[in-house]
């Protein structure tokens, strides 16, 4: 027994070391979720010309969502009246009873990426107030954390997760690094919550324009002193960026602004990683 509690210090310790290294890549890549298929999903109609309505979200964006001065899209929790909720609610469910499969691709991928967003905010409303997701502990198991992993909505016949959607539908199916920028998950150092909400008529333009934003600010890229830091999206999901630090800087210069991909140019690795997990609440 004493030399299995050792044991488990010394992998404590060592793993406390990794964590705080500079550069790029620490413990968390090991835990990060990886793809996995869910193949039900994949059932779509490519002759569908029918569409959905996601006028609900979009309302309760224009009313609860604000941009801070570094450009931080926030929501204003706190401000959610009771007939609000009540329609964001009402949308959610509608989402969790249409017929996904007998949509065109386009059409499911705005539906997915909307549902993500919409269940988010709906489970921190849930949870109000809190400092941050992660604190919202209602993911099942010894080590769960946040409410990824909790199921929140039932879908022909199925219980739903967030990582489900995220891990198990988007990434899989869609294979594209860009849904990293419009998938919220309600903290300050993620991407922001898009303001309009995604559509199957204008997705590609809506991924590459979230895929730019986040690039050029300060949450995604940081050069200082000849030092690039990036955020930790990369290093967590690396395999969706082209598996190495150097796809990561190829990918990263696709969408960085002039001035930006001109100091890239003599970058030839990545010196550290940021993240802020505060909520991306308006009140704090």
């Amino acid at each position: 027994m004493k030399f299995w509690a050792a044991l488990s210090v010394l992998v404590f310790v060592a793993a406390i070391a990794f964590v705080v290294r500079p550069g790029f890549g620490s413990y968390e890549r090991w835990f990060a979720p990886k793809p996995n298929l869910w193949s039900k999903w994949q059932a779509h109609d490519p002759t569908a010309t029918g569409n959905l309505d996601h006028s609900a979200w979009s309302e309760f964006l224009k009313r609860h969502l604000v941009l801070n001065d570094e450009g931080v899209a926030l929501i204003t929790y706190g401000l959610v009246t009771p007939v609000e909720r009540g329609r964001l609610d009402e949308y959610i469910l509608r989402l969790t009873k249409t017929p996904i499969e007998a949509f065109s691709r386009d059409v499911q991928l705005a539906y997915w990426i909307n549902l993500y967003n919409a269940l988010t905010v709906q489970v921190v409303l849930d949870h109000h107030p809190v400092e941050g997701i992660r604190d919202i502990k209602i993911s099942p198991g010894i080590f769960g954390i946040g409410p990824w992993d909790k199921p929140l909505i039932t879908i022909g016949g199925d219980a739903l997760t967030l990582n489900d959607i995220e891990h198990r539908i988007l990434r899989p199916i869609w294979g594209d690094p860009r849904l990293h920028y419009v998938l919220n998950c309600a903290s300050v150092g993620c991407p922001n919550l898009g303001s309009a909400v995604y559509s199957a008529d204008t997705i590609e333009e809506q991924l590459d324009a979230a895929a730019r934003r986040y690039v050029n600010s300060e949450r995604g890229v940081r050069l200082a002193n000849g030092k690039l830091s990036v955020s930790k999206i990369y290093d967590w999901f690396i395999d969706d960026f082209g598996g190495t630090e150097q796809t990561v800087l190829m990918h990263i210069a696709i969408y960085a602004d002039p001035d930006l991909k001109r100091q890239l140019a003599s970058i030839s690795q990545i010196s550290g990683q940021h993240y802020d997990w505060a909520l991306n609440d308006a009140s704090q």
